[in-house]
């Protein structure tokens, strides 16, 4: 089995090939490490056949992409008991899941699991992956694609910045929650959102990180 370290890296790679092609300097920016560091690790992962490397690009095997998805299964399942049953905020469950899903046992995910009647996503919106392996993509749009006088449905939310996630916790930008866009400022600029009676200005640069759908679709 990897180390909890080897783990760690395979699924922000995983994380970052969801947004397009994997390069050792965001991998170092996404884990606080120095540029050698990632070297080290990657060459580690290399020869464990974890991964490959193409002119500089990082790339998933097969079983690096189970490990990593296995990861994240236990990672996005233990934020939903560290919520839903413990009570920690969104923002805080993250650092607390990093530790707990090193730890899950087969025997205990299937437990937990059962226990929070089979989830199907983690409290961001971001979906479980089966115990197969298996991943049903939610599938949404950005909220700053959103026009003027529509409302939406908050379907994701990006997890990876804890103050975002303080902040929209905050304004009660929840997955589920009904948002309405009041008006557009031109030239890239911030939306005016309607959230639970209350208006707010959003940034574009935050607006682009959380993903809707049409208020009247089904939940």
């Amino acid at each position: 089995m990897p180390t909890e370290t080897l783990e760690e890296y395979l699924e922000t790679i995983y994380k970052l090939a969801e947004r397009g092609t994997v390069r050792p300097t965001p991998i170092a920016e996404a884990l606080g490490v120095s540029g050698p560091t990632v070297t080290a690790t990657l060459k580690r992962l290399e020869s464990r056949g974890l991964i490959t490397r193409s002119e500089g690009d990082v790339l998933l095997t097969d079983e690096g992409r189970t490990v990593a998805v296995d990861i994240i299964r236990r990672h996005r399942v233990a934020e939903r008991f560290l919520v839903d049953v413990l009570g920690l905020s969104w923002d805080e469950a993250h650092d607390d899941a990093c530790r707990l899903e090193h730890a899950l046992s087969p025997r205990v995910m299937h437990a937990l699991e059962e226990f929070l009647d089979n989830p199907e996503v983690c409290p961001h919106g971001h979906p479980i992956p089966s115990a197969e392996g298996e991943i049903v993509p939610v599938e949404g749009v950005p909220l700053c694609d959103i026009e003027s006088g529509d409302s939406t449905r908050i379907l994701q939310v990006a997890e990876d910045d804890d103050a975002m996630l303080t902040y929209l916790g905050s304004l009660g930008m929840y997955p589920g929650t009904t948002v309405r866009v009041c008006e557009v400022a031109p030239f890239k600029g911030p939306l005016l959102i309607e959230v639970n009676g209350s208006t707010y200005a959003l940034g574009r640069d935050i607006a682009e990180r959380i993903l809707v759908t049409a208020a009247d679709r089904d939940a």
